[in-house]
C-alpha cells in the first residue's frame, strides 16, 4: 500500500466513537487492501482534521465503501440504497451496527436526508456516492440533486474523492469475489457552498455539477 505519512499517522488509533467492528475489521481490511490490491491513497492530508463534513465519490460496487472505511479516520455513515442495506437478512445489521442511513432512490426520501442532516449536525462524517446505482459503465455517471440539498442545508463542507480500480476488480466476477486488480483513492480540497439567493431547485442542481466535476477532476 502506498501510504502518505499524514496517512501512516491517522491510521495508528481508531477515534473511540469507531464502532466495535469497524475497529476489529478496520487493520485486517488495511492489510488486504495493501497486499493484494496494491492500494495508494492521496490527498488524505485535505480532509478536515474532524467532522461534521460529507465525503462524495464516483461509486462502482462495494468496494468503494471498504476503501474509504479502511483509510479515513472518523467512522462514516454511508447513505446505502435498500438492495444493498438489504442484500441478506444480516446486513441490515451490520449496517445499523455502522450507522448506515437507508436511502430510498426510486422516490423522494426526506427522512434518510434529515438523518443525514442530523449526522452532520453531531459533528459526524456522511458519505454519499451522487450517482446513486452502481455505475455499470465504469464511468462517472451524472449525480443525483440530494447531495447538493445537504450541501446547502447542512453548510458542511463536501470532500469529493476520486476512486479508481475497484471497477476493473469486479467487472464479470461470480459471488463478488475481486480479482487483484490495484486499486487508488484521491481526496480533492473541501469546499463549502451557499445559495446565493439563486431558485432552491437552481442551487440544487448548480452544487451538484460542481461536486461532480471535483470528483471528475480526480478520476482524470
Amino acid at each position: 500500500m502506498s501510504l502518505s505519512t499524514a496517512l501512516v499517522t491517522s491510521l495508528t488509533a481508531d477515534p473511540p466513537s469507531a464502532p466495535w467492528l469497524l475497529r476489529r475489521l478496520r487493520a485486517p481490511a488495511q492489510r488486504a487492501l495493501g497486499r493484494w490490491f496494491d492500494l495508494s491513497v492521496e490527498g488524505l492530508e485535505r480532509l478536515p482534521p474532524r467532522g461534521p463534513y460529507l465525503l462524495a465519490a464516483n461509486h462502482h460496487n462495494y468496494l468503494d465503501g471498504i476503501v474509504l472505511a479502511a483509510v479515513v479516520e472518523q467512522p462514516i455513515h454511508f447513505l446505502v440504497m435498500p438492495r444493498v442495506y438489504r442484500a441478506t437478512p444480516l446486513h441490515p445489521v451490520l449496517h445499523r451496527h455502522l450507522g448506515s442511513i437507508e436511502l430510498d432512490l426510486t422516490r423522494p426520501d426526506p427522512g434518510a436526508l434529515r438523518r443525514s442532516l442530523a449526522r452532520l449536525a453531531r459533528g459526524e462524517v456522511v458519505g454519499i456516492f451522487p450517482e446513486g446505482p452502481f455505475s455499470l459503465r465504469g464511468r462517472l455517471e451524472s449525480g443525483l440533486p440530494g447531495v447538493g440539498w445537504l450541501a446547502l442545508r447542512s453548510s458542511a463542507p463536501v470532500v469529493p474523492v476520486g476512486i479508481r480500480g475497484t471497477y476493473e476488480a469486479l467487472r464479470g466476477r461470480r459471488f463478488y469475489v475481486p480479482r487483484r486488480h490495484a486499486l487508488s483513492v484521491r481526496f480533492g480540497a473541501p469546499r463549502r457552498f451557499v445559495a446565493d439567493g439563486a431558485r432552491p431547485r437552481d442551487a440544487r442542481a448548480a452544487v451538484t455539477r460542481r461536486i461532480m466535476d471535483d470528483i471528475a477532476a480526480l478520476l482524470s
